[in-house]
């Protein structure tokens, strides 16, 4: 039987914790009916991934690189969806710029002017730097802190955009369309999640390929 490497089972979330959650007055009783994560790969759809934790920003990126995702590692900025003709042209000029940079046009404006677009560039490459291609809304968004990336969901929700997320036992699994009952506070815990995640859309991607 072939293997699927975004199964998750018990040892394996045991060992990273997964299972440790928060004290017994922040438990939600929601989160009752809810035992494991669901597969969730797209057939060409488009992926975003949130998750601005500081400690959490270089495995959101890592992660979505390899699955081919955009992600949102900095800080979510309030319309970033929900104002998508704003942000859709910042994304313009932010590709503009990375252009220009590369054909070395900056090279005949005055010091002053350079250092100031080199800034814009450098802060323009933090924040949006992981969906610098993205010239649509996402199909599906990822979420890897409901609390802390609560302005997220909601912009999803106004949106009708589908959402997964991780849902520690202090969390409402109800605002995710798919909640993994997951530690959202430990590295190994998010790890691997993310990776289960990974795995589960890359085959999607390759069952997509191959069928078209």
């Amino acid at each position: 039987m072939t293997r699927r490497y975004w199964n998750i089972n018990l040892k394996e979330m045991i060992e990273a914790g997964v299972h440790f959650g928060h004290g017994i007055k922040k438990w939600n009783p929601k989160m009752a009916p809810y035992i494991s994560a669901k597969r969730k790969a797209s057939q060409g759809k488009s992926f975003l991934i949130v998750g601005t934790k500081k400690r959490a920003a270089d495995l959101v990126a890592s992660a979505a690189i390899r699955a081919r995702c955009h992600y949102v590692n900095k800080k979510w900025f309030s319309g970033m969806l929900t104002n998508w003709s704003i942000t859709k042209t910042r994304l313009s000029q932010f590709r503009d710029l990375r252009a220009e940079e590369k054909m070395e046009k900056f090279h005949h404006l005055p010091k002053r002017d350079v250092a100031i677009l080199k800034r814009k560039l450098s802060t323009l490459q933090r924040y949006l730097g992981g969906i610098k291609y993205m010239t649509r809304l996402p199909d599906i968004v990822i979420v890897l802190d409901q609390q802390k990336e609560y302005i997220a969901l909601r912009e999803c929700a106004i949106l009708g955009i589908p959402t997964i997320s991780l849902a520690d036992t202090n969390c409402d699994p109800d605002l995710a369309n798919i909640s993994i009952p997951a530690n959202d506070d430990t590295m190994t815990s998010i790890r691997l999640i993310l990776n289960k995640l990974v795995f589960a859309i890359c085959e999607g991607r390759s069952l997509y390929i191959r069928n078209h």
